[in-house]
């Protein structure tokens, strides 16, 4: 019962920052006068769900002088190493912009 709060705390950011991307690209493109990201679903909602399927499909590139090991073990590191400092976050009892503590850790 422990573990449910901070992994539905992580769920909600990794698909709150996937729909903020989709809010950039759209306002991007009405910026730039064009229609922007409605290839996929109604006005492209399904379009971040398509991107991260595209992402995990792409080839992975490495020279072969670099760490094998430490190349491709970094972006998952700093994944998860961001999102244990988000779920140790208190958020249930105000928002994390109130306390003058928490808001360090966005800077």
């Amino acid at each position: 019962i422990f573990f449910i709060n901070p992994l539905l705390s992580i769920i909600m950011l990794l698909i709150s920052v996937a729909f903020y991307t989709i809010l950039e690209r759209k306002i991007l493109s009405y910026i730039q006068i064009r229609k922007g990201p409605n290839k996929v679903g109604f006005l492209g909602i399904l379009q971040p769900f398509s991107d991260a399927i595209k992402l995990f499909n792409k080839n992975l590139i490495s020279s072969e002088s670099s760490n094998f090991m430490l190349s491709y073990s970094t972006p998952a590191l700093s994944l998860i190493l961001s999102m244990m400092i988000v779920s140790m976050l208190p958020m249930y009892f105000y928002s994390s912009f109130d306390n003058k503590n928490n808001i360090l850790m966005f800077f």
